[in-house]
């Protein structure tokens, strides 16, 4: 895949620009029928042939995977990107293997961007901030604090007074 710099003050056609995107996300957006995709914050039932005991993440900042009994595990989207999975049986013998894509769930997500700064929000139905790797980060960081906050408070960990 190439990269495509950008310089400022450059001038580009609309179609250039449509024509260059289009090059970069058609090999991102090939899945194989066999992928798993998954969507970012949100978790994915993998169902196996036979009992596992252990299982290997190619990159566990992208997926995160937990072994829900000997032959489920819930896959969940940590960041996007694309990893793997191998999982093992009792004799280290290979019971399974799947490419793991993590992708961005577009349903009732709206993106505001101010200049070069990208807001995300949940519009489900009305429109509340979200936090979504590829934010401002003063955005994003405000929006995770306010989260942990209201997750203290709703756990009777923090204090209704507290700022």
């Amino acid at each position: 895949m190439s990269l495509y710099r950008v310089q400022i003050g450059a001038r580009f056609t609309v179609a250039s620009i449509v024509a260059g995107l289009t090059a970069l996300t058609a090999s991102a957006g090939d899945a194989a029928a066999d992928d798993l995709i998954v969507k970012y914050d949100q978790s994915q039932l993998w169902r196996l042939e036979r009992p596992i005991t252990e299982i290997i993440i190619g990159n566990p900042t992208i997926a995160d995977v937990t072994i829900q009994s000997n032959d489920l595990l819930v896959v969940t989207g940590k960041s996007f990107g694309i990893t793997n999975i191998i999982a093992l049986d009792a004799n280290r013998e290979v019971v399974a293997e799947r490419r793991v894509l993590v992708q961005r769930d577009e349903r009732k997500v709206v993106n505001l961007h101010k200049g070069g700064k990208r807001e995300s929000y949940n519009c489900s139905p009305q429109c509340n901030p979200m936090t979504t790797i590829g934010d401002d980060p003063e955005y994003f960081e405000t929006v995770a604090k306010l989260s942990e906050r209201k997750i203290k408070l709703s756990s009777g960990a923090g204090s209704a007074d507290a700022n």
